[in-house]
């Protein structure tokens, strides 16, 4: 008898950030305590292509009403995607991350948070870090970059926001479940943005609050204030934006462990240091989520593991560390939107 948990597992495994098997079996517990057998079955006839109840009940050969209802509970668990625009939701399969995963944020337990926390580093090791498109990348706050530089609109978060009609702010779930287990830091929780049909889902399934621009800059400089990480979309129009700390954010805290994670990562800068103006005071130092900065006369960036976040420029007192453009022969155009980035996964699958 097939197992249907197998056979959901190989599913999520088509899509562009994967669902790699592994010699434990974790990925297949993490299923079991998501999914009915019922609602795996249902999974397993959907697409990441946004559809009716209609269209998907007649290539499954169910009733629609009753699929319907299935779907809309579905959606509400955070198990598949829902659209709410137009007369009728279009649902969709979800990833696992970005996606299945985050959708948990108010039902966690410490189970499941045990056996996701086993599973997620072999997902950036099997599947994120040798997929040459990622799913974010990493971009500053305009404040840090030094004035001279050319800045474009996808590179800002202040810009991205402001250019959002629809903003719902979440608790971030990689610091939620660090806390649950005894292991969390005091960072702030409200740290992730939605948008768009994003942000619909989100406030619909009541795993965050829609808040207008004003309030999202407030938020933004906030973690800017923490020394928070921006990892957006990899998108010039992302979906989301998350403000990441390299003690709980699993992206963060797998790029850490490598020689050159700066080799890894989608970012357009770098940070440097002027001898002349820096005292030694090794704030920069601490304050590096990727270990890139030493201290020896005086501070040194490693250019190999600087991942161009800028949270070292504002706690330098003496304004000694810039972030600077990279090489115009280094610098990377994310893909326009969310769906060309996935299909850009897609291919890079397909090359694996």
């Amino acid at each position: 008898m097939t197992d249907i948990y197998a056979e959901l597992a190989r599913h999520l495994d088509t899509f562009p950030a994967g669902y790699p098997p592994t010699d434990s079996g974790v990925e297949l517990r993490i299923l079991k305590r998501l999914f009915t057998e019922k609602e795996a079955a249902i999974t397993l006839g959907m697409t990441m292509i946004p559809e009716t109840a209609a269209a998907i009940a007649a290539r499954m050969k169910w009733d629609e009403a009753a699929l319907s209802e299935q779907l809309d509970t579905m959606s509400g668990k955070g198990l598949i995607f829902r659209i709410s625009k137009g007369d009728a939701p279009l649902y969709m399969a979800s990833q696992f991350v970005i996606g299945i995963w985050e959708y948990h944020l108010k039902d966690l337990s410490p189970e499941l948070i045990a056996d996701v926390n086993e599973y997620l580093p072999h997902i950036m090791k099997e599947r994120y870090l040798k997929l040459a498109t990622k799913q974010l990348r990493v971009i500053p706050i305009s404040k840090e970059i030094t004035g001279t530089n050319e800045i474009l609109p996808y590179e800002v978060a202040e810009n991205l926001i402001r250019n959002q009609k629809k903003i719902v702010i979440s608790e971030c779930i990689c610091r939620k479940e660090h806390q649950m287990v005894g292991k969390g830091c005091d960072n702030p929780l409200e740290a992730c943005f939605s948008f768009g049909s994003g942000a619909y889902y989100y406030e619909e399934n009541g795993l965050g609050r829609s808040i207008d621009t004003d309030e999202a800059l407030k938020i933004l400089e906030t973690g800017r204030k923490a020394g928070l990480v921006l990892q957006p979309g990899n998108a010039q129009k992302p979906s989301n934006i998350c403000m990441c700390c390299g003690c709980c954010c699993q992206v963060l805290k797998n790029l850490k462990t490598l020689e050159k994670p700066a080799l890894v990562v989608h970012t357009n800068y770098f940070a440097g240091v002027n001898e002349d103006e820096c005292m030694g005071c090794e704030a920069c130092v601490d304050q590096c989520h990727m270990d890139a900065i030493t201290l020896k006369e005086t501070a040194v960036v490693n250019p190999d593991r600087c991942i161009g976040c800028g949270v070292c420029v504002p706690v330098c007192p003496t304004g000694a560390i810039t972030l600077n453009r990279k090489a115009e022969t280094d610098q990377y155009v994310p893909p326009a939107t969310v769906f060309e980035t996935y299909m850009n996964m897609a291919r890079d699958r397909e090359n694996m």
